[in-house]
């Protein structure tokens, strides 16, 4: 079964319109787009999750936290770390990571609803 619009006329205005739109947010949505490729994986989401509650966490936090090696969690603060979701600070021998400014106003609605208990409900 193949889907194809059936349309009989299109909306040259709409188009148009849209088109403009989707120009002029192209790099919100980029940004957004970047985040949320990142974000897709369980650990990474919890792993910014507690950034965003505690502003600032080692590597060594985060593992005792979620019951992970480091190396894995390394690894995915690396991933984050890449695409500048996260910041990184050296305080004498020890790394902390947070969320960086741009991606915090970002994710933070998003965890306001996860505080909230809402994200289940709205299933």
């Amino acid at each position: 079964m193949s889907e194809t619009c059936i349309r009989v006329l299109a909306d040259i205005n709409q188009i148009k319109e849209c088109r403009a739109k989707v120009k002029n947010v192209n790099g919100s949505l980029v940004l957004l787009a970047n985040a949320f490729s990142l974000v897709g994986n369980d650990v990474r989401i919890k792993i910014l999750y507690l950034l965003q509650e505690e502003g600032q966490l080692c590597p060594c936090d985060l593992s005792d936290i979620l019951g992970m090696n480091i190396s894995p969690i390394s690894q995915h603060l690396r991933k984050l770390k890449d695409v500048k979701i996260v910041t990184a600070k050296k305080t004498g021998q020890t790394i902390f990571y947070s969320i960086s400014r741009e991606y915090s106003e970002i994710l933070k609605p998003v965890f306001k609803l996860i505080n909230n208990n809402k994200v289940l409900e709205m299933l």
